[in-house]
């Protein structure tokens, strides 16, 4: 499929070419209706003409807590049942419970720093506090904070960006690298690199814990120490360590990195410079789990192996992308860049694609979108490989890579 073709967002007609035909349109064409309301969730994406349904932010709340509930449970039932089954289980567990960690930190601790959670302001100060507590996230004020500057196009991708941090600071990915560099980095440096990890949580647990909130600060290592002393005195220390240390550490770590390399691109330097309303609709995309389904018919030999191998792709790969990585509104977020202030992220799949078709009012171009997270990490990386070094940070503000 040609991105470039999809990538402002305009209405295709039905009888163009395959390779310009919107996935999810296809996917309505060519899967039945019952299928749709699991393909809209999965992809993010509505089927044309589809009744939006709406949600309200509490669900959020409460489906975080429901999957990291079942991810622990299950997780603890599976470790008894042992075995090659049980530590499948256990696998599907830790998912789940990752899936819960990612609602709240993309979810509800980010809408909480917009006050767009909880219908008053303390409420929502009070929440975002006690999740960056308790889960090792920054401490909320200073979050909110530097989010609001991400938020402002003369800041994104600077120094004063949280972003721009994460990905060259942290990650450690430099502008202007060939693009298999770049990979190799996010690979081996990064998503396999225990020094990365242990950087990472160190970076977070002072953000959570010393921060100049002594009251919060003694929260988080309360309900820690007590978590961990229970634990150990109830001969549960593995449990622990494999259903809880593990998923809110490098399991959440990992899924972080996925969701931020994805989430924006770099455009052309004179874009950067000129960080207008252009600006702002190139460096996000849309991220969509999925790809074009099978064109011919599962009656024959080939047909049959075509869609058993689209649904195998979307069950496994993109099933895991959305649960995992792209959890919450995080496909669309795009739409929370263009569009900050909409009290309708709650039904993110539907508002963002309403404002695609009405033209996305108010910026010069349409949304753009990436079927496909490795392929939109892919794409992401490529434009970073394309920036002069210049263009984001002088060489000397860069952290040296680590030694090879």
């Amino acid at each position: 499929m040609n991105n470039k073709d999809l990538s402002l967002g305009e209405p295709v007609p039905a009888g163009a070419p395959e390779g310009r035909r919107d996935p999810r349109a296809l996917m309505a064409e060519r899967t039945p209706r019952w299928v749709q309301p699991f393909l809209t969730w999965l992809t993010a994406r509505p089927a044309p003409g589809e009744v939006a349904r709406e949600r309200n932010a509490r669900s959020y709340v409460m489906a975080a807590l429901a999957w990291i509930v079942a991810g622990v449970v299950g997780g603890a039932v599976a470790l008894q049942v042992g075995g090659a089954s049980g530590w499948a289980l256990v696998t599907v567990a830790l998912i789940a419970t990752s899936c819960g960690l990612g609602l709240f930190q993309v979810v509800v601790f980010h809408h909480c720093a917009h006050g767009s959670v909880f219908g008053d302001w303390r409420t929502n100060r009070d929440v975002g506090r006690l999740i960056s507590a308790l889960l090792l996230f920054k401490h909320f004020d200073a979050y909110r904070r530097e989010h609001n500057l991400h938020h402002n196009a003369r800041k994104l991708f600077t120094d004063e960006d949280e972003f721009a941090d994460f990905v060259l600071d942290m990650c450690r990915l430099e502008p202007g690298l060939p693009k298999g560099e770049l990979w190799r980095r996010v690979i081996m440096n990064v998503a396999f690199s225990p020094a990365f990890h242990m950087r990472f949580l160190l970076r977070r647990v002072r953000a959570a814990w010393a921060s100049p909130d002594r009251v919060h600060n003694a929260v988080g290592i309360a309900a820690w120490g007590t978590a961990a002393g229970s634990s150990f005195a109830l001969g549960w220390t593995t449990e622990f360590l494999v259903l809880w240390v593990l998923p809110v550490t490098v399991l959440l770590q990992l899924a972080t990195v996925g969701r931020i390399l994805c989430e924006h691109r770099f455009p052309e330097p004179a874009l950067i410079a000129a960080r207008g309303k252009e600006f702002v609709c190139r460096s996000t995309n849309g991220v969509f789990p999925g790809s074009p389904p099978p064109a011919g018919s599962a009656l024959s030999p080939l047909g049959l192996l075509a869609w058993t191998g689209w649904w195998c792709n979307m069950l496994t790969v993109q099933l895991f992308a959305r649960v995992f990585v792209l959890v919450g509104d995080a496909p669309c977020h795009d739409f929370h860049h263009r569009r900050p202030a909409s009290g309708r992220w709650t039904s993110y799949i539907y508002a963002r694609q309403e404002d695609v078709e009405a033209g996305c009012p108010g910026f010069p171009l349409n949304y753009g979108e990436s079927w496909g997270l490795f392929r939109a990490i892919d794409e992401n990386l490529a434009t970073l490989a394309s920036t002069p070094r210049e263009v984001l940070r002088p060489t000397a503000s860069l952290c040296p890579a680590p030694a090879q």
